[in-house]
């Protein structure tokens, strides 16, 4: 029997990296570059990546779409398609951090003291998690 921890994965891809929609690409990769400390590893008008430098870790682009339309949070009939999980010490201390640089609180947080959904420059939500 295999103990899952130590084996190589088995499925037919890896991560190579995330994407996400934008109006402006260069305003969410700094955005996710001061929340994450990952530096801007490429800029143009059209598309911005950051990367942690961590091998195995996938780094994070934002591709501008010019009808970009924000998910509405919590509106199921305009549902997100998807959206990050981070760590944190505090939820509450880093979402004013990420507020302070462009994000917005909104009023519907469904995780109680366990996590925060803050919503990015561009609309995105993401969740603040409670380390354990």
């Amino acid at each position: 029997m295999s103990d899952a921890t130590t084996t190589a994965p088995t499925g037919i891809a890896t991560l190579a990296m995330m994407n996400l929609d934008s109006p402006d690409p260069g305003a969410l990769a700094d955005f996710y570059s001061a929340v994450l400390g990952w530096p801007v590893v490429h800029r143009e008008d059209e598309y911005a990546m950051i990367n942690s430098g961590v091998d195995g870790v996938a780094p994070i682009g934002f591709g501008r779409i010019d009808t970009y339309r924000a998910p509405q949070w919590p509106d199921s009939g305009a549902p997100k398609r998807f959206h990050l999980d981070f760590y944190v010490d505090d939820p509450d201390e880093a979402a004013a951090r990420c507020v302070a640089l462009g994000a917005t609180r909104p009023e519907f947080q469904p995780g109680g003291e366990r996590w925060t959904v803050v919503l990015d420059p561009a609309g995105h939500p993401f969740c603040l998690c409670r380390r354990s």
